[in-house]
């Protein structure tokens, strides 16, 4: 043996050792792993607490309740979130109070929770924001969708579901989609109802369209109360309602609407997300609850059909406890709003995150007060806590969990439905990054983005069980309607007249303003006010003034006539010339003939130059010359035939000349005026005539500087028309041009 072991390779000895050695080591070092994972996971509590905060007896509350319980039991069980840790809900009811609500946030904070969950109510959330920022508390509220606390007066409110900012633009695109111009907004005047109408006002402004009556009632407002705000808007022009209530007594408004007879055709209701929240929520609506909604519009938060969601929806019958609602959107996002808290805790101590609180300085008992606030501590690792909530990312029974840059979740997005028969019918989906379509945004997502996509909409069956679109508006009963004035004249009366039957006048510039009117996509209720005495034609300048001055009340001016002028134009008489029966010899002037002559000589003077070397009849005394020039038989030179030819066309030129000048001597009616214009009328000292009531009077006047004493004041049609018959020998009338029916000027 020992020679052997002397004689053993080196090689061999020394891996040997080697094995012994790792042998050695790695006891130890399993050792102090375990015992460094155990010295970890003993940092972390055995057990946290987190605040669940909302009203239990609610549309909302019934259905967060089950889903609040199933998550703390679904993260319980699951060994890769928070091994060692047990989380605890502690669960407060606020009563559908503001102040009941506050006392029981800060009950709630005293147990030193980690994180609340809730509340519903966005006036409630206001409140607790600034205690959850003074105590660092991060608030994960799944139902709260005020748009204003967003802000960054509220750093710790962490918002789990949709904002109502989305929504109102989701609400302001489906009545752009339409055509409709007016809405009118009927809310809870509370924290919620009235910041999300006022970011439905800016939405429609955004669309060229507006709410035109704001109709609001408080919270828990009688059935007598609602019956005399919808009695006063059935009075107004708008028939495109958007109603945005709670759940809990929404229904009351469509019961009182139903009752004045409000839920017929040409009516538009479009319902905010709080209608779908409380028909889903029910086992079985009733046909008495589904009559009331028939042909309503509203709005569904949008979650997508994951395997996750269908797995949670296939339990919620098992995991809902006694007395629980059925199942809505706010159940979803209050089952993450768990899941949300439990990863960042898990994420949060594994980066080293400790659970300590300690007392606020600023809370001190005082002899004056028996409030214990001191119990209230700061949760020392909130704000780590919190950015950590704020970086995460998973998919959710809701969809993804991911926060942006202003704390919102990322792609909002609902679902658009027709409430009708006993149930409701999908026939769109909006989200602010595709807006309306009949394609599911997760769908769209995925495909190029295009700015060319045209909303898109399945047909609407409305109240009324008609499917053709409602105008959206009526004349109303008690606005004020447009004071139209018109001139009651007593010249061209074809234009407008007094008139015995509605509207008062008639004519054909009222003809044509009321078919104007009729194609205004909106009501406008008008009177017509006759200005003057129908004895004369009125002043238009005092009609204006008195306009102007407000003394003929809100009258919008109608100038009848003037805008079919087409300039101011003066009709001065004129004097006929009479046709000769010599007429025929005067396109014969003397240029005429001195041309014509002159042509013959030069022709002749061509052809003798031709033909006098060639042919002998051009040859002799110059008188026989001459004769042969004008009479000649035979030409033997070949250019004389180009010559002939210019004597056979040039008569033909001068016939048709001649033909064309007496044709228009003897059919266009010669007429002649000393007065030529304007000026040459101002030049003159001859008296001008003006239409009663004109404006061309002071025109003439002001700006042209035409003595008074050379006007003269045409007060009917007649003298209007045919100044010349008067005894005054007036020599222009001065006025808009005008036409008659039989078209003489």
């Amino acid at each position: 043996m020992e020679v052997l072991l002397i004689n053993r390779p080196t090689h061999v000895c020394k891996t040997r050792a080697l094995l012994a050695l790792i042998l050695l080591m790695w006891v130890p070092m399993e050792v102090m792993a375990g015992t460094e994972n155990a010295t970890h996971l003993s940092t972390r509590p055995r057990s946290l607490n987190i605040g669940a905060l909302f009203t239990l007896n609610s549309v909302i509350g019934r259905a967060a309740k089950p889903a609040i319980y199933a998550a703390i039991d679904d993260v319980n069980s699951d060994p890769s979130i928070l091994p060692g840790t047990k989380l605890e809900v502690i669960l407060h009811d606020t009563n559908c109070s503001g102040f009941l609500g506050t006392v029981e946030a800060l009950q709630l904070i005293e147990n030193d929770v980690v994180a609340a969950i809730g509340p519903q109510s966005s006036g409630i959330a206001h409140v607790i924001s600034h205690v959850v920022n003074e105590l660092h508390v991060p608030l994960l509220s799944f139902a709260a969708t005020d748009p204003s606390l967003a802000a960054l007066q509220y750093p710790y409110f962490v918002r789990t579901t949709q904002s109502d900012h989305f929504q109102m633009y989701a609400v302001a695109d489906v009545v752009e989609y339409f055509g409709w111009r007016e809405v009118i907004a009927i809310f809870v005047d509370d924290d919620c109802g009235r910041n999300g109408i006022s970011i439905l006002g800016d939405a429609l402004a955004k669309k060229r369209s507006k709410i035109s009556h704001k109709a609001a009632f408080s919270p828990g407002a009688s059935n007598n109360t609602i019956n005399e705000l919808l009695v006063g808007v059935n009075l107004m022009e708008s028939r495109v309602y958007v109603v945005h209530v709670n759940p809990d007594s929404g229904l009351t408004i469509f019961s009182v609407a139903k009752s004045l007879g409000m839920m017929t055709a040409g009516y538009v209701w479009i319902a905010t997300d709080w209608l779908p929240s409380h028909l889903d929520s029910l086992e079985s609506p009733g046909l008495d609850t589904m009559n009331l909604v028939q042909g309503v519009v509203a709005l569904r938060h949008h979650t997508p059909d994951t395997d996750l969601k269908k797995s949670f929806m296939s339990r919620w019958k098992k995991i809902k406890h006694e007395g629980s609602s059925g199942f809505n959107s706010y159940a979803l996002y209050a089952y993450d709003s768990i899941w949300l808290a439990a990863r960042a805790l898990e994420v949060f101590f594994n980066e080293g995150g400790k659970i300590s609180f300690s007392d606020d300085p600023k809370l001190k008992d005082t002899n004056r007060s028996s409030l214990h606030l001191t119990s209230l501590r700061i949760f020392d690792g909130g704000q780590q806590y919190l950015q950590t909530i704020l970086k995460m990312n998973f998919t959710g029974v809701s969809g993804q969990i991911q926060f942006d840059q202003d704390k919102y979740l990322v792609h909002p997005a609902y679902e658009i439905l027709n409430i009708g028969g006993t149930g409701s019918r999908r026939i769109g989906y909006w989200s602010n990054s595709t807006g309306l379509s009949v394609i599911a945004p997760e769908i769209l997502y995925k495909k190029p983005f295009s700015t060319n996509t045209t909303a898109q909409l399945y047909s609407v069956i409305w109240p009324g069980e008609t499917t053709a679109k409602p105008r959206g508006w009526v004349f109303p009963n008690n606005g004020t309607p447009l004071r139209i004035g018109v001139p009651y004249r007593v010249s061209y009366q074809d234009f407008v007249a007094k008139d015995k039957s509605p509207p008062g006048v008639r004519g054909y510039c009222i003809d044509v303003f009321e078919a104007a009117v009729n194609l205004l996509p909106y009501a406008v209720p008008r009177n017509y006010v006759l200005y003057g005495n129908g004895k004369r034609n009125p002043e238009y300048s005092n009609l204006v003034f008195e306009v102007a001055q407000n003394l003929l009340g809100m009258l919008r001016l109608l100038l009848i006539g003037q805008a079919l002028g087409s300039g101011l134009v003066v009709v001065v008489p004129v004097k006929e010339q009479k046709t000769s029966p010599w007429a025929f010899l005067k396109p014969f002037t003397y240029q005429m003939w001195l041309v014509t002559g002159a042509f013959f000589l030069f022709v002749g003077a061509v052809v003798w130059i031709l033909e006098h070397r060639m042919n002998e009849e051009f040859r002799g005394p110059p008188r026989k010359q001459l004769m042969t020039i004008f009479w000649r038989e035979n030409c033997e030179h070949p250019g004389t035939a180009g010559a002939d030819y210019m004597v056979v066309c040039g008569p033909l030129i001068i016939n048709s000349s001649y033909t064309a000048s007496l044709t228009s001597i003897l059919t266009v009616q010669q007429l002649t005026s000393r007065i030529e214009g304007i000026d040459s009328l101002i030049a003159s000292n001859d008296p001008i005539g003006v239409q009663d009531g004109s404006f061309a009077w002071k025109y003439l006047v002001d700006e042209l500087n035409i003595a008074e004493s050379r006007l003269v004041k045409l007060k009917t049609w007649k003298t209007t028309w045919k100044p010349f018959s008067m005894d005054r020998n007036v020599v222009g009338t001065v006025g808009q041009e005008f036409k008659k029916a039989d078209g003489d000027l």
